[in-house]
């Protein structure tokens, strides 16, 4: 069946530029015009130079301002003198927050920036997660920092994902894992990994004398 359509004559104001659709009955067509009119009175506001609106900043200041805030804030949770698990627990919803605001910046925003702020707090709420030992989140927060980010600066996602490994008896894994980190990291970033490494070889070792 081939498609149809009814053609109807629009009118274009002069003046205001306004369209119509003189003798017509439908309601839809109505709205649609009323919609694309009031857009255009929009776009003619006097707050916008010679008619045309800029175009999006680069960065939005304050989803930026949110972001921190809500990093700072899961940072102090963390920094609490004998903080327990009440404390880790906000540390992590904080982290989660920001995460969420940073991983829905539209599109037109540096997705570098986005992958910075990302990477910085997955490697938190990773600390976070150890702290309450949930080691397969942490785990897998610590693995997607680096990723996210896959250059040297990064000891502490490094150690921390080694670390979970460790903890969940996947010696292996975390062999494997700390041996590909320190081909990345080197100087003071290394030191923690080098004391990890140790820490899983004792246990290879210790695990070979037993069986």
């Amino acid at each position: 069946m081939d498609d149809t359509f009814d053609l109807l004559p629009l009118h274009m104001d002069p003046a205001t530029k306004s369209i119509t659709a003189p003798n017509t009955t439908s309601h839809a067509l109505e709205q649609e015009l009323a919609i694309l009119n009031a857009t255009h009175r929009a776009l003619l506001n006097p707050d916008i130079p010679n008619g045309v609106p800029q175009p999006p900043i680069p960065l939005n200041p304050k989803r930026s301002a949110a972001i921190a805030k809500m990093r700072e804030q899961g940072n102090a949770a963390i920094q609490k003198r004998g903080a327990g698990q009440q404390h880790l627990t906000e540390a992590v919803r904080c982290y989660g927050y920001a995460l969420e605001m940073a991983l829905t910046r539209p599109p037109w925003e540096p997705s570098q920036i986005v992958r910075d702020e990302a990477s910085i707090l997955f490697s938190n709420r990773a600390q976070a997660h150890i702290g309450l030992q949930n080691w397969p989140e942490a785990a897998v927060d610590a693995e997607t920092s680096v990723e996210l980010k896959p250059a040297p600066g990064q000891g502490k996602a490094w150690w921390r994902r080694g670390k979970c490994l460790l903890e969940m008896d996947r010696l292996a894994e975390a062999q494997a894992w700390v041996d590909r980190a320190l081909e990345v990291e080197s100087g003071e970033g290394a030191l923690d990994l080098k004391a990890l490494k140790g820490e899983v070889e004792e246990k290879i070792r210790s695990r070979g004398a037993r069986v």
